[in-house]
């Protein structure tokens, strides 16, 4: 990878001839630790290593406040067309900008655009951009300095995503909706066109993902695929270093242009590090020494220690750290293979709709949810699509809840009297969720239910999903945008694997959700979400698990950070105070 000579900004101790890495200077490592001898080598693991020592804020007194988080998945790419998950979502987030981006209301908002305009036949968005914004200083550029973002930057960006030889994993955001011939047009510098085939309502929630961030040509164009470690983009930060599997490290992007409602240019602070020690057990110890500032989700094996059974912090750790939760759009759920052209599915019982309804009553979700949880999620006894957007509504859609009884009765009624006669059933999932899994194991037991949980690698376990080996599995899904159609597109029959990986066909299913996409009144689509969901949820393809929540512990001295239902890192209007 190559390394640039943007280090030094935040290391004032150190005279700027230390920071001599250049744009054309390679390293070769392996294992993650430079092997050359190179003097420039282990001058770059020592400053960061500096870099990574010192606390949120540098001593002297140029004081900078540095938001200090541990990414234990470690991060592929911080190429946004390959933003594929949370760990190369949030990096994305703080380095590049969208047309359109989700507010805390899960409602859309603009970013690069200023506004626009939909045509009668709802088939063309017209956006109008902004003037002000700049791409980061880069020597990509003339004089080193970011040019203005044009409309022109905003084709490149998204015909990235679906030039094949780009081979992004969001291509599949426009399939089947985007004009075929000629979907993105700039009609000037400022001025930005969107055509699709046919209406289609969740458009404005695709744009606002992060595979649509408007990057710029130059650095695409000098770098490559090399543009995964060198992205130059719009955002509030920068990047400035990335030691891959030690550190990651960005700066406050100078010319950012948002400011808060008193005229303050954001983001408050100067810097982002993200380390990769791989473990949740030690971002939660080093969260503890003083070490990190942030920690997403709970290491199981502290969980007791931490929060009471009722999901808030005990009492010894108040005034020590701060709990954040809210609803996240996430819902973890079994899935059933369903397709019954599969020998897997031919000779299962699961092919019966009687078996899979009587899994769903056969188990006390509120149990699982106080105990393995500590309540934090809430059970999932009503649709697939989960509490926190704005069609959920469980008054309407009915799902599951415990009754032994009941599964019994449907056990019988599909000829296993008691369980008699019934061949055991594997269940597949991956060792975060085997507690989980023995829990429903055990409670269908009682019904004269044999489970037998398998633990599979998680890598294993999306090829056997994904290629339709594995007929009962554990699952889950987070929302992309904040629609219900990203949740029924799971069950819509047009759709291979992902997202229909159990192959569920209904008809009567398809028609409600076509119906709903090309509905623009959003009462009535709302409404036939609900319809769709509840089709889906009586057919029983899915066991549906929990509703989840965000996570999240930070230090006291970390203000003005709110978590959001999509669990997007949003580091804008962070603050960070002295201890």
């Amino acid at each position: 990878m190559t390394k640039t000579n943007r280090l030094y900004w935040i290391l004032p101790a150190f005279p700027r001839r230390f920071a001599f890495f250049s744009q054309t200077q390679p390293v070769a490592h392996g294992k993650g630790f430079y092997r050359q001898s190179n003097r420039s080598c282990w001058v770059l693991l020592l400053l960061l290593g500096y870099l990574f020592a010192a606390g949120c804020k540098d001593n002297g007194s140029n004081k900078r406040t540095i938001f200090r988080y541990n990414e234990y998945a470690g991060i592929a790419s911080l190429d946004p067309a390959f933003a594929k998950n949370q760990s190369t979502m949030w990096p994305a987030h703080q380095l590049f900008n969208t047309l359109v981006e989700i507010n805390d209301s899960l409602h859309i908002r603009p970013s690069l655009a200023k506004h626009w305009e939909i045509s009668d036949d709802k088939r063309t968005y017209t956006f109008y951009l902004r003037n002000d914004v700049f791409f980061h200083d880069d020597p990509v550029f003339p004089y080193a300095r970011g040019r203005k973002m044009i409309a022109g930057d905003v084709v490149f960006s998204l015909n990235r995503i679906i030039d094949p030889r780009v081979a992004s994993p969001g291509g599949w955001i426009f399939n089947g909706k985007i004009d075929t011939l000629q979907p993105f047009t700039a009609l000037n510098d400022t001025v930005f066109q969107l055509k699709l085939m046919r209406p289609y309502q969740p458009i404005l929630g695709i744009l606002s993902m992060q595979y649509c961030s408007v990057v710029a040509r130059e650095a695409v164009e000098k770098f490559g695929v090399d543009f995964r470690s060198h992205p130059v983009g719009t955002g509030p930060f920068q990047f400035v270093a990335w030691e891959e599997g030690q550190g990651l490290v960005f700066k406050k992007n100078a010319r950012y242009f948002e400011t808060d409602s008193a005229g303050n240019r954001l983001p408050y602070i100067d810097g982002v590090k993200i380390s990769f020690k791989d473990s949740r057990a030690t971002e939660f110890l080093l969260l503890r020494q003083g070490h990190l500032d942030f920690v997403n989700e709970l290491d199981p094996s502290f969980k007791d220690e931490v929060l009471t059974k009722r999901g808030t912090l005990k009492k010894e750790w108040e005034g020590k750290l701060v709990l954040k939760t809210q609803p996240y759009l996430n819902i973890e759920y079994l899935g059933i293979l369903v397709d019954s052209l599969n020998p897997l599915v031919a000779q299962s019982p699961l092919r019966l709709k009687k078996v899979r309804q009587a899994i769903n009553y056969g188990f006390d979700r509120r149990k699982m949810i106080l105990y393995l949880r500590n309540s934090l999620g809430t059970p999932a006894e009503s649709g697939f699509v989960p509490k926190g957007l704005p069609s959920f509504n469980d008054s309407i859609v009915k799902g599951y809840h415990y009754d032994p009884v009941k599964a019994m009765a449907l056990l019988k009624e599909a000829g296993f009297p008691n369980g008699t006669g019934l061949p055991q059933i594997r269940l597949l999932t991956i060792s975060i969720y085997a507690d989980f899994a023995n829990f429903i194991a055990k409670q269908l037991e009682a019904i004269g239910m044999k489970i037998q949980v398998e633990v599979v690698q998680k890598s294993l376990l999306f090829e056997m999903t994904a290629n339709s080996r594995a007929a009962f599995f554990r699952g889950g899904w987070i929302a992309d945008y904040p629609d219900a159609e990203n949740y029924l597109s799971v069950f819509y029959s047009k759709n291979p694997a992902p997202p229909n990986y159990t192959r569920y066909k209904n008809p009567a299913f398809d028609a409600a959700f076509e119906a709903a996409i090309k509905e623009t009144n959003d009462s009535l689509r709302y409404l036939l979400y609900q319809k769709a969901d509840q089709i889906a949820i009586n057919d029983a393809p899915v066991v549906p698990l929990w509703y989840d929540k965000v996570i999240q512990l930070l230090q006291p001295n970390i203000k003005g950070y709110q978590p959001n239902a999509l669990n997007l890192l949003e580091l804008r209007r962070v603050r960070i105070e002295d201890r």
